[in-house]
């Protein structure tokens, strides 16, 4: 990890340009920091140096936010990705609530909790933005909660591939995903949601591919959640 002012020339001016002017600005006064693949950004129940880092701006790449357990099972909250920012959940001196993890090359701006006080003293309209991130974030780990305690793992994977559709000439295809992201992201073992899957291809809901999931129709939810998943126990 190397560690350099963000707005050096070292960092591409494009990586500032193509962000909104919000992060932009917010961003110009951290200190930029690289990543590689696969390298924590901040680790959960992390303490340290909370106040020194923060706030991260993402220039550039993607990244994971997850939490662990003792026995190495994850559960993968979402992605960040390049313009948005993250670490607020530390502002109060407490540990950090989630592990960040580089999914790719990244460039970071990191703020100090100093720099993101002048910030909020020359931008006052930030402190708003920042407020909805907190509900935000709040609220999806709320919905996070509700899925995990309401519905069974069937049920949770429809949730999770309806969130995330995407147009292309006119069918429903859903972006780069494996089964294991699948089933980190709704907390089951890789080997029940590849069953799964299979179960729903073959009833005509979805085709599968390398990395890629095409959506069909509309995938059960509730009312056949329970069914299914008595066919694959």
């Amino acid at each position: 990890m190397t560690k350099e002012p963000a707005a050096d020339r070292a960092v591409p001016n494009s990586l500032f340009e193509r962000l909104r002017t919000e992060s932009r600005l917010l961003a110009q006064r951290g200190t930029a920091q690289r990543f590689a693949r696969g390298k924590l950004l901040i680790a959960e129940g992390d303490t340290r140096d909370v106040t020194q880092r923060a706030l991260y701006v993402l220039l550039d790449g993607s990244a994971k936010v997850f939490s662990m357990d003792a026995r190495g099972r994850e559960i993968t909250y979402g992605t960040i990705a390049a313009g948005d920012y993250f670490g607020e959940m530390s502002f109060d001196g407490g540990p950090r609530s989630a592990s960040v993890m580089a999914l790719e090359r990244c460039v970071c701006s990191v703020l100090t909790l100093d720099e993101v006080r002048a910030h909020l003293r020359e931008h006052p309209d930030f402190a708003f933005s920042l407020m909805v991130q907190v509900i935000r974030r709040a609220r999806a780990a709320t919905e996070t909660a509700r899925r995990m305690a309401l519905f069974d793992v069937p049920g949770r994977v429809a949730m999770l591939l309806e969130s995330m559709r995407g147009a292309d000439a006119g069918r429903v295809v859903l972006q780069p995903i494996t089964h294991q992201d699948i089933a980190n992201r709704v907390g089951a073992r890789r080997e029940m949601v590849s069953r799964l899957l299979k179960e729903l291809e073959k009833g005509g809901y979805l085709e599968l591919g390398v990395k890629r999931i095409t959506l069909l129709k509309a995938l059960p939810l509730r009312e056949r959640s329970l069914p299914l998943h008595e066919r694959l126990s």
